[in-house]
C-alpha cells in the first residue's frame, strides 16, 4: 500500500516547521509528501526547499482555493491511499499508522476519519478557545462523525468516484466532500488514535473571521439551515421576548436567562475542567471568563456570514454540487 500525504499551504512559514517535524517523526512514514502552495509571499517556499528529511514534492498553484489545492495535490500524488492534513497542526507520531490501518490489506474501508485535539495552550484565551470549539472524544458518535481534512484518509479511487473536493466552495469544502464519500460509500471508519493536535485561533478577531467564513460556506452550500434558523430565532426573538416579559410581566422571567446560559455554556465548561490546569489560578479564571465571550462572538460571526453565503449560492457551482444536494433532498424525503 502506497500512501501519499497531501497538504495545502499559503503563507505558513511560521507553522510549517512544526508540521514537517511531526511528519518526519511518524512511526509509519508516508511514501511521499505532496504540498500544494497557493502562492505564498512569505518565506514558505524557502522552508519547503530547506526540507531534506522527507520525500517531498511541491507544486505551485497561485491563487487557488483550498479545495483546488487539495485536488491538485491528490492528482499529482502517486499513492493509492491519500492522507490529508493542514498546516497549523502537529501530528501525533502514530497518526499516519493509525489513520491508514482500516484501509490496509486486511481492512475494508475506503475512507477513515482521524481525530483532533487542542494543542498545548499558551494563554488563557487559547485554553478557552480549545474548550469552546473542539469536542472531546466522548462527545463523538463514530457513526455520524464527519472529519475535518486536517485528519482524514481515503483511497484515491474513492476521491475520483465522488469528483474530488468541490472547487466552487472556498470554506466548508471538506464537509461537502465528506457528505459525498458517506453518501456513496457509507459511514467513515473512525480512528480516534490518529490525532492531529490543532492550535485554535489566538485572538478574538481571527476567530470572528474564521467563523464568519465557515458560516459563509454553510450558506453557499446550504449546510445546517435548521441550526442557523435556531440561532437567529434565539438572538432576534427569544432573548428580546424574555427581556419584554421581565420588564412588563414579571421580573422572575429573568431566570430564563440564567437557565439558558447554563445549558448553552455547559459543554465548553466541562471541557475546560478536563484540560490540564495552568500553574497560576488566574489563568483558569480568565479562561472561564473568556468562554461566554467566545461563544457569543462565534454566534454573531455566523449570523453575519450565513446570509452572505446565501446571496453567493449561484456562483460557480459544478455539476457535482447538484448531484450531492439532490441526493441529500431525496434522502430527507424518504425519511419523512
Amino acid at each position: 500500500m502506497n500512501v501519499s500525504l497531501i497538504v495545502t499551504v499559503l503563507n505558513e512559514a511560521r507553522s510549517l516547521p512544526t508540521l514537517l517535524d511531526s511528519i518526519a517523526a511518524q512511526t509509519r512514514p508516508p511514501d511521499e509528501v505532496v504540498i500544494c502552495d497557493g502562492g505564498s509571499t512569505d518565506s514558505t517556499p524557502d522552508v519547503l526547499r530547506a526540507e531534506t528529511r522527507l520525500p517531498l514534492r511541491v507544486i505551485e498553484r497561485p491563487g487557488c482555493n483550498i479545495a483546488q489545492g487539495r485536488n491538485a495535490a491528490i492528482e499529482a500524488a502517486t499513492g493509492d491511499v491519500i492522507a490529508a492534513t493542514d498546516a497549523g497542526v502537529r501530528l501525533d507520531p502514530q497518526w499516519l499508522a493509525k489513520l491508514i490501518e482500516p484501509v490496509g490489506p486486511a481492512g475494508r474501508w475506503s475512507h477513515v476519519a482521524g481525530f483532533f485535539r487542542p494543542d498545548d495552550a499558551h494563554t488563557s484565551f487559547e485554553m478557552a478557545m480549545g474548550a469552546t470549539v473542539l469536542p472531546q472524544l466522548h462527545e463523538i458518535d463514530p457513526a455520524k462523525f464527519l472529519p475535518s481534512s486536517r485528519s482524514v484518509a481515503f483511497t484515491k479511487a474513492a476521491w475520483q468516484a465522488v469528483g474530488g473536493y468541490p472547487e466552487w466552495l472556498d470554506y466548508c469544502e471538506d464537509l461537502i466532500f465528506d457528505f459525498k464519500l458517506r453518501d456513496q460509500f457509507g459511514a467513515f471508519a473512525f480512528a480516534p488514535e490518529a490525532v492531529a493536535y490543532f492550535q485554535p485561533r489566538s485572538s478574538l478577531k481571527s476567530f470572528f473571521q474564521q467563523y464568519y467564513r465557515y458560516a459563509r460556506g454553510d450558506g453557499r452550500a446550504n449546510l445546517w439551515p435548521q441550526r442557523h434558523f435556531i440561532r437567529y430565532a434565539t438572538y432576534l426573538i427569544a432573548l428580546p421576548a424574555i427581556a419584554w416579559l421581565t420588564a412588563k410581566v414579571n421580573p422572575g422571567f429573568a431566570l430564563l436567562y440564567v437557565v439558558g446560559a447554563a445549558i448553552y455554556l455547559q459543554p465548553p465548561y466541562q471541557r475546560l475542567a478536563a484540560l490540564p490546569r495552568p500553574p497560576q489560578r488566574t489563568g483558569q479564571l480568565k479562561a472561564i471568563g473568556w468562554i461566554p465571550i467566545i461563544r457569543v462572538t462565534g454566534d454573531l460571526a455566523k449570523m453575519i456570514g450565513y446570509p452572505v453565503g446565501i446571496v453567493r449560492r449561484g456562483e460557480k457551482r459544478g455539476p457535482h454540487y447538484f448531484r450531492v444536494v439532490g441526493k441529500m433532498k431525496l434522502k430527507r424525503l424518504r425519511q419523512a
